[in-house]
């Protein structure tokens, strides 16, 4: 006899979200979005919140925005408008054990914000060569699947102590320097080319390839999704002493906006967002 594979137990998750076009620049090219959905509906998530994943996937996802004028500010927007469109038609794929399925979805997601990105590159001249990074969590009962693109980030840091972990991969010379141990954390972070791209979404980029992986959670364990302009501020070090703050076990706590606002104390230079997941 076979049998479906078990349901993993949900899981609650609690969030906060906070984005600040820090202390020089003009506008906010950065973005970010919370969603809960399945394959009938989808609701867009509040800035801080608490939910279940017994019934409903939930999506987190933040962008950085690059080009002149407010391309930058369009294309961020583009990425986060695509997810909403996209993943409720994928609804439990991942859930039900089809883990090759999450990463046909994934693919399909980011190649249809690298499409429309170029076609409006393409066809109006503001819009020429814009770019943006794109950096998402999808939370399933029991596992966590994520895709990426560019120099925003994906960090866990668990319940069971030690230091956060970065999942995704800084599509950078400079990212490729510091995970091959060739220059340290100091050095990759006041390295002059740190913040140059060798992948985006956009712009005169001919292929897509995001990064994509998953990993499984459990109550108590953290995720952070952030721009390069938190973590300018921020090194690792700092990121796993503020989440780990007793404050911010408190209901309610916006954990976030603790984290833009240390950041923009101590830089404040580029536009700055924090998405916090706690799994309780």
């Amino acid at each position: 006899m076979n049998f479906l594979p078990a349901t993993p137990p949900s899981k609650g998750l609690q969030w906060s979200g906070k984005t600040d076009r820090g202390h020089v620049r003009p506008n906010n090219e950065d973005a970010f979005i919370g969603l809960q959905f399945d394959a009938r509906e989808v609701h867009h998530l509040g800035a801080i919140g608490e939910g279940q994943t017994g019934h409903l996937d939930f999506v987190f996802a933040v962008s950085d925005g690059m080009g002149g004028a407010k391309a930058g500010e369009h294309a961020s927007r583009i990425a986060v408008q695509k997810i909403t469109a996209l993943l409720p038609r994928s609804y439990r794929q991942a859930a039900i054990g089809l883990d090759a399925g999450f990463e046909d979805v994934l693919d399909e997601l980011f190649g249809d914000v690298h499409a429309e990105l170029a076609r409006l590159g393409r066809c109006y001249e503001e819009c020429s060569g814009m770019e943006t990074t794109l950096t998402l969590c999808w939370f399933t009962p029991g596992r966590m699947y994520f895709g990426h693109i560019g120099d925003s980030r994906v960090y866990q840091l668990s319940a069971q102590g030690g230091p956060i972990r970065q999942l995704t991969h800084d599509d950078t010379h400079v990212g490729w320097l510091r995970r091959t141990g060739k220059i340290n954390e100091w050095e990759a972070r006041t390295h002059p080319r740190r913040n140059v791209l060798q992948k985006a979404l956009g712009g005169g980029n001919q292929f897509v390839s995001p990064q994509m992986g998953a990993v499984t959670y459990e109550s108590g364990d953290i995720f952070l999704l952030c721009t390069d302009g938190l973590v300018d501020g921020l090194e690792d070090a700092l990121l796993t002493e503020n989440l780990r703050h007793p404050e911010l076990t408190e209901p309610n706590a916006n954990a976030a906006r603790r984290l833009v606002e240390e950041s923009l104390s101590k830089s404040g230079r580029d536009n700055t967002t924090a998405l916090v997941i706690r799994v309780i």
